[in-house]
């Protein structure tokens, strides 16, 4: 089995696309080709993983300047005449979009080249790279149900996630030392770090108890670490982390965005939440994923907008303060878990290749 996986930028895209990929190997020892940009993330990750990477120029169209929208319609179709070529040289028995610049000019030079195609969709709402091909694709994998109204054939699989995060047990809620874990990805996020900063003495007046696991990212790391020396309230600052779910172990609570990863990382650990979700990412996908949660009972909201300390303080404290409801969106967190989604999506992209059994009883 030959398969291209094309797409990327960011993490939420790259992280799944490997665990992809990697499943892929594992039950039909595909030979996996990456189609990605310059800019992206997929330059460090996936060679870092042993896959080979090709680049396509190719720039955003949705929610950019005029100036970036028509150099990006200039390049695009000479991007879709080299990822036709790529798949001309590959052969390809399946092509992969999962989201990202380079996945619209693959999926459309794949569409084109009557070449088998599978969307992967991690957010609600479709980015717009998936959107394009929506109508044309063979069949799609998506996280939420409602997602699937926007795709022929789509099949519900959920986001791939460590296996780690699943093996997360339930914690026993003590709230004598209650435990909150703030993060906002891999760079941190500003807003959420200056609202925890502001909120932290009266936190320490209401939850004196409180431990706190902050994930700062680079830029914040200083301020917020001197800002936690002035209380008395227990905490680890860390610019990165590279064992979340031994974080997402000890917390109780976690504040953070609701990128599709996290989102997904939340489910697979059955952990209560406190969305804050970004509010300039591409189409509100941020507030779509964490409204979903919260309509399931898995999550609570808070908008950037009322993130001040009153706000903040607030949802923490009623939160920690009510075991019982804790302990129910933990549980309603984990009924939105999809433990096979690597499985299940590799399963469907060979059905899509015409290949319909793993290659090996190894793979199960």
């Amino acid at each position: 089995m030959r398969a291209i996986l094309a797409g990327g930028g960011t993490g939420g895209h790259v992280i799944p696309a490997l665990a992809i990929a990697q499943e892929l190997q594992r039950r039909y020892q595909a030979e996996v080709l990456f189609i990605g940009t310059a800019r992206g993330l997929e330059n460090r990750l996936v060679p870092a993983a042993g896959f080979p990477l090709r680049l396509v120029k190719v720039g955003a169209l949705n929610r950019v300047s005029l100036g970036t929208r028509i150099r990006t319609a200039l390049d695009l179709p000479r991007a879709i005449f080299a990822a036709a070529g790529m798949l001309n040289e590959f052969q390809p028995d399946v092509v992969i979009g999962v989201g990202g610049y380079a996945s619209g000019p693959a999926m459309l030079a794949a569409v084109l080249k009557h070449t088998p195609t599978l969307a992967f969709e991690p957010n609600l709402i479709p980015g717009f790279a998936n959107r394009m091909v929506a109508r044309f694709v063979s069949a799609a994998a998506v996280h939420f149900e409602q997602t699937a109204d926007h795709f022929r054939n789509a099949v519900v699989t959920g986001v791939p996630v460590r296996p780690a995060f699943f093996q997360i047990p339930k914690k026993r809620y003590s709230p004598d030392s209650p435990t909150l874990l703030v993060f906002g990805g891999s760079q941190g996020a500003h807003a959420i770090n200056q609202a925890v900063i502001h909120a932290l003495p009266e936190l320490m007046r209401r939850l004196p108890a409180l431990h706190l696991i902050h994930q700062t990212g680079d830029r914040d790391y200083n301020e917020v670490q001197a800002a936690y020396a002035g209380t008395t309230l227990s905490a680890e600052i860390h610019k990165f982390n590279d064992d979340m779910p031994a974080f997402f172990a000890h917390a109780d609570l976690v504040l953070c965005r609701s990128g599709a990863s996290t989102v997904a990382e939340i489910a697979a650990a059955g952990k209560p939440a406190i969305f804050v979700p970004f509010p300039r990412a591409a189409d509100d996908h941020q507030r779509r994923n964490a409204e979903a949660m919260e309509q399931a009972n898995a999550a609570v909201v808070l908008e950037e907008t009322r993130l001040d300390e009153v706000w903040l303080v607030d949802s923490i404290d009623a939160l920690l303060e009510d075991p019982s409801r804790l302990s129910r969106m933990s549980d309603a967190a984990r009924a939105m878990s999809h433990p096979n989604a690597a499985k299940e999506i590799a399963e469907l992209a060979a059905k899509v290749a015409g290949i319909e059994e793993a290659a090996t009883d190894e793979a199960d």
